[in-house]
């Protein structure tokens, strides 16, 4: 929807036949829905349409604003039903970003551009409605050739420079749009929230779930922005290398791993909605479902172990307040967010510590209790997260300490402003920062050398359209990490990759198919089909 616009200071109708009779051509036509509207009503109806109109247009400009910014984080159109509650959210990234000074800048510029938009648009339509008014018949003689002049040059579609039209028709389309897609958003969360009430699960609860992990230690890591992408690409080798090298280690110690690929609902941020579809098996394509699913009693992942007999465990290194879903829906005996790992180093950015203590952390409060019941524990990985600066890097496992190793670390890594100062740096620090999650987990799995522990790592969604593009998938690696050869014979008719590395040709499922297809393939006495 391009906005250009300018304003004249004389009456509609003079400009309009200016343009006629000099035979110019309008490069900057602006508000003319607008102008024709307040030139044919009453004098009363334009005293009324003229204000509204430009503040109208203004909400437009607003909308528009907040679309541009979706898209550079989520690849899709702002949507006020189901992202209005996240602004503040995106709020916290950008500061995590350029810092908070540069951030409250930034905010207030915003606020002002927004006041200002409404203030001036609305005061423009009110100029617009005291002007004097030409004859009837001929201004309806000017407003239609207007009309159809307007219309061939935007069907010509010329340009006075790339991306500037002559003539621009997408406003209108443009709100029609909107209102569609808030309807439909609308009708979307009822339909769900009527769904999920109807408490109709495609599994159901039986004496022999999860049969084959019957005393084993479960982890479901979720590894931040893993997405496709780091796969594949010019930038990507050496992640690659990276994965190889650790199937060949990995199998070296004992270990076997498959991998494929899943699709998720969400794209550049909103892990929780990622959490929520492969838990529940239900497609948490935004806020307004998950909220729903969370007043429902729809089994998860975890509430299964939880009922089959596993301590169920949720580690959340960067959570910052309240989360009472975790308890309340999730249903976890014990959730450890960053205040209860015991990390006493430096904040790397968005990420409260470094995945390598979260895991180290989490090994030491859990796995290595003596006498404890099997864990099945939810783990998120958070150093990969936006805006990728500044990074950690491994260290010795056994100098962990209380994070304070990470101290010169911190001191020495580059900061989110100087990097983001270089847009085309960032992919490759999210490279890095991707290589760093993976060696943590892969790590750790390699040094605890332990029987009966099995992990399930993926990623949430891809990274940002900065590292993306626009456009693009929505897959993220999956991957099943085992020592025992009967967890691995299990999937074995899912097709996956041999390896911590899924093929570029390995299988692409819904995430929201996990749930199921995890749970027959665990259940009972024999693998069930795929």
């Amino acid at each position: 929807m391009p906005l250009h616009f300018s304003y004249e200071r004389r009456p509609v109708h003079e400009v309009l036949t200016m343009l006629l009779d000099e035979r110019e051509v309008p490069v900057y036509i602006v508000h003319f829905a607008q102008a024709a509207a307040l030139v044919l009503l009453p004098r009363r109806g334009r005293r009324l349409a003229g204000p509204a109109l430009g503040v109208g247009l203004a909400l437009l400009v607003v909308s528009k604003a907040l679309d541009l910014g979706a898209y550079a984080v989520l690849d899709r159109p702002y949507n006020p039903v189901t992202d209005a509650g996240e602004l503040r959210a995106a709020y916290g990234v950008v500061r995590d970003t350029v810092g908070a000074w540069a951030a409250a800048g930034l905010l207030l510029a915003v606020l002002l551009l927004v006041c200002g938009a409404v203030a001036s648009l609305g005061w423009a339509g009110i100029r617009l409605s005291r002007m004097p008014i030409p004859p009837r018949r001929r201004t309806l003689r000017i407003v239609v050739v207007a009309a159809v002049g307007w219309g061939l040059l935007a069907i010509s579609g010329l340009r006075v420079a790339p991306g500037v039209p002559v003539a621009s028709a997408g406003v209108g389309p443009y709100a029609a749009g909107k209102v569609r897609a808030t309807a439909h958003a609308v009708r979307d969360r009822e339909r769900f929230a009527a769904l999920v009430a109807a408490a109709q699960d495609t599994w159901h609860p039986g004496p022999d779930d999860l049969l084959a992990l019957r005393g084993k230690d479960v982890l479901l890591v979720f590894v931040e922005s893993y997405g496709r992408v780091a796969l594949s690409g010019p930038r990507t080798q050496p992640v690659r290398d990276l994965l190889d090298a650790f199937t060949v280690r990995l199998a070296e110690s004992g270990l076997d791993a498959r991998s494929g690929y899943l699709s998720s609902p969400t794209f550049g941020g909103k892990s929780w909605l990622a959490h929520g579809t492969l838990e529940s098996g239900l497609w948490i394509s935004d806020q307004g479902r998950y909220d729903a699913l969370l007043r429902s009693d729809r089994a998860t992942l975890i509430s299964t172990f939880r009922r089959t007999g596993w301590r169920t465990v949720g580690v959340l290194p960067s959570t910052r307040g309240a989360w009472p879903e975790g308890k309340a829906f999730y249903r976890f005996d014990s959730v450890y967010d960053g205040a209860r790992l015991g990390y006493r180093g430096p904040r790397f950015s968005f990420s409260a510590m470094p995945d390598q203590f979260t895991l180290a952390a989490f090994d030491r409060l859990e796995l290595s209790r003596p006498g404890r019941p099997p864990v099945m524990a939810q783990i998120e990985l958070t150093s990969s997260h936006t805006p990728w600066a500044p990074l950690p890097t491994m260290v010795d496992w056994n100098a962990l300490g209380d994070g304070s190793v990470f101290g010169p670390i911190a001191a020495r890594a580059t900061t989110p402003a100087r990097l983001w100062h270089d847009p085309g740096a960032v992919p490759a620090a999210y490279e890095t920062s991707i290589a760093y999650s993976l060696s943590s987990i892969l790590g750790f799995l390699e040094r605890r050398r332990d029987d009966d522990l099995v992990a399930i790592i993926l990623g949430d969604h891809q990274p940002a359209t900065i590292v993306n593009g626009y456009g693009g998938n929505r897959d993220v690696p999956v991957t099943v990490v085992a020592r025992d050869p009967a967890v691995v014979g299990r999937i074995a008719d899912w097709g996956w990759t041999a390896g911590v590395r899924p093929r570029d040709d390995a299988p692409v499922w819904r995430m929201d198919a996990f749930r199921d297809r995890f749970l027959r393939a665990f259940s009972g006495a024999a693998a069930a089909p795929g």
